[in-house]
């Protein structure tokens, strides 16, 4: 049975005291959810991963970085590598987000790279793909997923993709409030689990877990998530108040 999660990407948003603040309620409510199917994720800017990492030994989640390098050490100011992030007992890290894509020009093979650096480190990526609104008005939203996909992900074995979380995240709905329809969101879900069938066979498809992102907030998380291919969340501005939070962790 393929896991059910439920990532917080905070994004570049937070103080110290302010992260506290919000990853403390999150622990101390958590404690009081019944949720033992649910794997939950705070994926929070890297200066607070540690506090975060912390608060996390006393609760119910995990703790994920938003970025990695492509390389493993060396003379790259500020890039922080996956040996670094296992050093601290990270679980999880976005990698080919698509602002990293817009802001950071980064391409199918650099998000591979990274995601090859994850694995060998034994964190588990979570990769995001997606279409912007003219591809999506064009009708290429499936030759652009799967492009992404084939790129940065099917060089790995079949045992390596099974530690691989893929988040579909359609652009024009990141940030916008716009919200892909169920029917959307599922009809693209289903071409990504098919894409892995063809890739390495029905039961590595199986098993895979597939997140929608994308303005997925309390209030639609639970119509999303009651498709049958859409395993969780990856939540953005919903992620930065624990109320909104935890209750989209409880929408299953």
């Amino acid at each position: 049975m393929r896991k059910k999660i439920v990532a917080g990407n905070w994004k570049m948003n937070k103080t110290f005291d302010d992260a506290y603040e919000l990853v403390e309620k999150i622990a101390d409510e958590m404690e009081h959810l019944a949720t033992p199917s649910v794997d939950v994720v705070v994926c929070p800017p890297y200066p607070f991963l540690e506090m975060c990492g912390d608060l996390s030994q006393e609760s119910f989640f995990a703790v994920g970085a938003q970025d990695v390098s492509a390389h493993e050490s060396g003379a790259y100011t500020g890039e922080v590598a996956a040996p670094m992030l296992a050093s601290m007992g990270i679980d999880y890290c976005i990698v080919g987000h698509s602002e990293r894509r817009a802001y950071h020009n980064e391409s199918n093979e650099e998000i591979a790279d990274k995601v090859k650096q994850l694995l060998a480190n034994d964190i588990r990526p979570i990769f995001c793909c997606g279409e912007k609104l003219p591809e999506r008005e064009a009708g290429t939203q499936f030759k652009v997923v799967e492009k992404q996909i084939s790129e940065s992900l099917f060089g790995l074995t079949a045992d390596e993709f099974g530690d691989v979380v893929i988040a579909y995240e359609p652009v024009w709905a990141i940030g916008t409030g716009k919200t892909a329809t169920p029917q959307q969101a599922q009809e693209m879900h289903a071409f990504i689990r098919s894409l892995i069938a063809k890739q390495y066979g029905s039961h590595v498809a199986d098993n895979a877990t597939l997140l929608y992102g994308g303005s997925c907030n309390a209030k639609n998380a639970k119509e999303l998530f009651a498709n049958p291919d859409v395993d969780g969340g990856l939540i953005g501005g919903a992620s930065l108040k624990a109320d909104d939070f935890l209750t989209i962790v409880q929408s299953f």
